[in-house]
């Protein structure tokens, strides 16, 4: 046993004792959270501009700060963009996260020195609840690979810029610097396809424990690794035993990516974003991922359904309930405030706070009142991929057909098979009767004989791999969507149909 192994576990068994303290009561620890961050944002312009010097409670702190998103508070964001200090939280921020949004272009979200530790520590925190409960550590003794953006830095008004996975980059302890791969060079690499090449070269002799990165992008890797080696994952990484991942369910992935890796092997699944480090999952035997109420973040909840009508009731972490699907309001030592990341969750549990991501808050289908959410055309998937256990999925995306050539309206499902279930027509009624049962608003039109039954578009192989490229998002941090209410990703997949 290695000496990271070694001393990882008395520091995993402190960890998890500390984080029942407030996985248990997280109200006391939100309520503590929330005086800081309101005394420390009372010194700044936002601060001052929404009276935080009157805030005695949340009442009060609802009363004086709406809610936001990006581009609402992008006039502040624009201060610390010319340098100003004190704008939305004391000082300037130690980095500034750039990321794409889908109606704002380019975002920077602040990263303070007092909520470095929010993004470092949790995912941190995450191992050591995996070490804790399983007792495995021998893998932190082996080669870690984290599939990432480019960790090269700009400077925007002197503050180093870039993207959020490049910046934790820059951030990894020194103790696990020497076996991280791949290597710094590689890592800056922009090309996508260029950079998992290399990093194969890098990687096929090396034994890898680990391996972090988001599910479609590691399954390219590792068919890279499997095309030049001949042989398994397992067989050229004997030593792989866990995944790490975030920002896509990895149910529509699982079996493909563990048939190429020739055995099942433990994961965890992270929830990160460049606003926050919101949750991990802190147990292989609970689903769900634990809340992080005791790490720099107040959280505010409002019910999905009402969040855009007005007013808008916030909602406190001791104020949910289990099943709602709410979107998630951040109050953050980021300068982060009423801002609504534009996720939404249900709660699996309370006292411990577990949650699932449910999908987008903007990312739905009601183009005729039906309102399917990323999280119901997910387990339609996953559970008729069950019904169909030959199917393996690449990707897949599913969008409204308002004016078919004939027939009614419908939902259309364009997927690209690794290998394509025996009978295609009944999987395509598996997944519509699926999808009825767990979205009643969907069963009433189609059996209303308003909308006729889904169908299923298939494509190439490639599809979604030449679309995120054509549009300058192909591996690191960036997601395919899984679902829009308009047509404009599946028409430009249109060239990617089978024959």
């Amino acid at each position: 046993m290695g000496i990271r192994s070694l001393l990882s576990k008395p520091l995993a068994k402190w960890v998890v004792n500390d984080q029942k303290k407030w996985a248990l009561n997280p109200g006391k620890f939100q309520s503590n959270l929330f005086r800081k961050l309101i005394k420390s944002g009372s010194k700044t312009q936002f601060g001052r501009d929404h009276q935080f010097d009157e805030i005695q409670n949340h009442t009060d702190f609802t009363q004086r700060v709406p809610i936001r998103d990006y581009e609402e508070l992008k006039p502040y964001i624009n201060e610390i963009l010319k340098g100003k200090k004190d704008v939305l939280w004391p000082g300037i921020p130690a980095y500034l996260a750039k990321t794409s949004g889908t109606t704002s272009g380019v975002k920077y979200i602040p990263i303070t020195k007092d909520s470095i530790p929010n993004h470092i520590n949790s995912a941190r925190n995450a191992l050591l609840s995996y070490v804790n409960e399983t007792g495995n550590s021998t893998f932190l003794d082996k080669k870690l690979i984290f599939l990432s953006g480019s960790p090269t830095l700009t400077y925007t008004s002197g503050i180093p810029t870039g993207r959020l996975s490049g910046i934790v980059n820059h951030l990894v302890p020194a103790y696990l610097k020497s076996n991280q791969l791949p290597s710094y060079p590689t890592n800056c690499l922009e090309d996508w396809e260029q950079k998992v090449d290399q990093i194969v070269l890098e990687t096929e002799n090396q034994d890898l424990s680990l391996i972090s990165g988001i599910p479609p992008w590691v399954q390219m890797y590792f068919d890279k690794l499997v095309s030049r080696k001949g042989k398994s994952i397992k067989d050229i990484f004997p030593n792989f035993s866990l995944f790490v991942y975030g920002g896509v369910s990895f149910d529509p992935y699982q079996r493909k990516l563990y048939e190429t890796i020739g055995k099942t092997i433990d994961s965890i699944e992270t929830y990160p974003a460049s606003e926050g480090f919101i949750a991990y999952q802190d147990s292989q035997a609970s689903k769900g991922l634990l809340l992080l109420s005791n790490s720099g973040i107040f959280f505010e909840f409002i019910a999905a359904s009402d969040f855009f009508k007005e007013p808008r009731k916030r909602l406190t972490l001791e104020e949910v309930e289990i099943g709602v699907n709410y979107a998630v309001i951040l109050n953050s030592n980021a300068g982060l405030w009423g801002y609504a990341i534009g996720d939404t969750v249900k709660f699996l549990s309370t006292y411990p706070h577990r949650i699932i991501v449910t999908g987008r808050i903007k990312h739905f289908i009601s183009a005729f009142g039906e309102h399917v959410i990323g999280e119901e055309i997910e387990k339609a998937m996953t559970l008729t991929c069950l019904k169909f256990p030959e199917t393996e999925l690449i990707e897949y995306t599913v969008a409204p057909q308002v004016n078919p050539t004939s027939g009614l309206p419908l939902h259309e499902w364009y997927i690209s098979f690794a290998q394509r279930p025996h009978d295609l027509s009944a999987f395509k009624k598996e997944l519509n009767l699926n999808m009825q049962q767990l979205n009643s608003y969907y069963d009433d039109l189609v059996s209303g004989a308003v909308l006729d039954p889904l169908q299923v578009v298939t494509l190439k192989a490639d599809a979604f791999i030449e679309y995120m490229k054509s549009i300058g998002k192909l591996g690191g941090q960036n997601k395919v969507p899984r679902l829009s209410n308009d047509r404009k990703m599946v028409d430009a997949l249109h060239p990617f149909k089978e024959k």
